[in-house]
């Protein structure tokens, strides 16, 4: 019986993808790949910096260049066995047909013309425009080319994302009780067998009966179910099971990727930094930082001020998180001096994610806020980069995305909370609720 191949298709790669993940051209299999020479151009002006977008495009020119030879430009060079073919398509500026309808030359409507080129000389609809820009695909479809978002990394369905906790009702009365007795666990075989709960690391858990209830934890190294308690951390106190969780989560020595998320005013930065003034004192340094993405996708080179009034707005959550710790003691407490006196001797550092690339990270508690900015390839840079006896959490809300070309199923964060489940060596906790104040959580919910 002959097998019917799905037909070969040319996929048209815009610059936005190849800024996402410099491997892109080896995630197409059999089918052709075509960069407008436009995106050559483009990239070069992303080629210097220290960011990963100028990572990617160097490592991508890079990886053009040692496909040598004049095919790249005429026919495609193979890029091997059962894979299809890359090649750079020179143009000419805008086709009459582009001119007409989008009348202003620019980068997209030049890419968007090549595409549109190629697609009447194959007089197919196997060509297909990739981009992570909404508006560029809208374009394109606007003129017949067909057009999809870079989806390689995306997972199926956020709604579905870990939760990291788990509520079983009608747990048995005798077994809560032990639970509340040293040495406060019980072995998994016989307490969650018969549940449908799924058993993984580190998940979290309500268990409850009609009078009782505990929360626990699944240490699977050790297989057994172990008490969580209540412990404040540095003057701030879990206000629920979500925050309660979160802080076991934080302050296990053991576990050194912790990602957190949520909603605005949860508590994520405000329980991960208080975390870790509580167990400094098995680390060299703590490390708070977030990615700059500028509002309105503007370079921050349009502020007022010095480079470091420029970074100042994005900066001053953190510094607000830590203020609200601090005020949990008088100036003459030992705690909020200890604070102060570590901010001077650069014992906690607030920065910019950019600011914290080359440095060494042994022994550092570092924690990466606003983390749903990141892409996935940020996300493995980071984690590949921790030493030995650091830990290195992930906050953020996977809901609220400024990044222009990620969303609540491509970004870093949810692409590491999806890859790491079932991990013995990581812990995710969602909270639910918010803590900030009545006014804020009914705004969070109604607006």
């Amino acid at each position: 019986m002959k097998i019917n191949k799905s037909p070969k298709k040319t996929f048209v790669l815009d610059t936005n993808v190849i800024l996402h993940d410099s491997t892109c051209i080896n995630q197409f299999k059999e089918h052709d790949i075509v960069i407008p020479i436009t995106v050559i151009e483009e990239l070069d002006h992303f080629k210097r910096g220290s960011q990963v977008i100028n990572l990617n495009a160097r490592e991508f020119a890079r990886t053009l260049d040692s496909l040598t030879g004049s095919a790249l430009f005429n026919g495609g060079v193979p890029l091997g066995k059962g894979r299809g073919k890359v090649s750079i398509a020179l143009s000419r500026g805008l086709s009459d047909e582009i001119r007409d309808i989008f009348k202003e030359d620019n980068p997209d409507h030049r890419i968007l013309s090549t595409a549109l080129d190629i697609k009447q000389k194959k007089n197919s609809d196997s060509v297909i425009l990739i981009s992570k820009d909404v508006n560029l695909r809208m374009k394109a479809k606007a003129v017949g080319i067909k057009a999809e978002d870079y989806k390689t990394d995306k997972i199926i369905n956020v709604e579905e994302l870990y939760s990291g906790k788990d509520t079983i009702e009608n747990f048995n009365h005798d077994l809560i009780e032990k639970l509340y007795q040293a040495p406060f666990e019980i072995p998994i075989k016989s307490t969650l067998k018969k549940t449908r709960t799924e058993i993984v690391p580190n998940k979290y858990l309500v268990l409850r009966n009609s009078s009782h209830s505990v929360l626990a934890s699944i240490d699977l190294k050790n297989e057994i179910l172990r008490k969580v308690d209540k412990n404040p951390v540095y003057g701030i106190k879990p206000r629920n099971a979500e925050q309660t969780f979160a802080i076991d989560a934080l302050s296990n020595l053991n576990i050194p990727l912790v990602t957190i998320t949520g909603k605005a005013g949860t508590g994520k930065t405000l329980l991960a930094l208080a975390s870790a003034l509580n167990i400094k004192k098995y680390y060299r340094q703590i490390y708070i930082a977030r990615p700059v993405v500028p509002l309105s996708n503007k370079d921050i080179g349009y502020l007022p001020g010095d480079v470091e009034s420029k970074l100042a707005p994005y900066m001053q959550p953190l510094w607000d998180n830590l203020k609200v710790i601090q005020d949990q003691y008088s100036e003459t407490e030992k705690q909020h001096q200890q604070i102060t006196q570590m901010v001077k001797e650069q014992k906690l550092v607030i920065e910019p994610l950019s600011y914290i690339r080359g440095r060494s990270l042994q022994r550092i508690f570092f924690i990466v806020d606003e983390a749903q900015n990141l892409t996935p390839h940020e996300i493995k840079t980071i984690i590949t980069r921790v030493g030995e006896g650091s830990k290195i959490v992930f906050t953020g809300d996977v809901y609220q995305i400024d990044h222009p070309y990620l969303d609540s199923q491509s970004n870093g964060l949810t692409y590491l909370i999806e890859h790491f489940k079932g991990q013995n060596l990581y812990a995710h906790v969602n909270l639910v609720k918010g803590e900030r104040s009545e006014l804020a959580e009914m705004a969070s919910n109604l607006l």
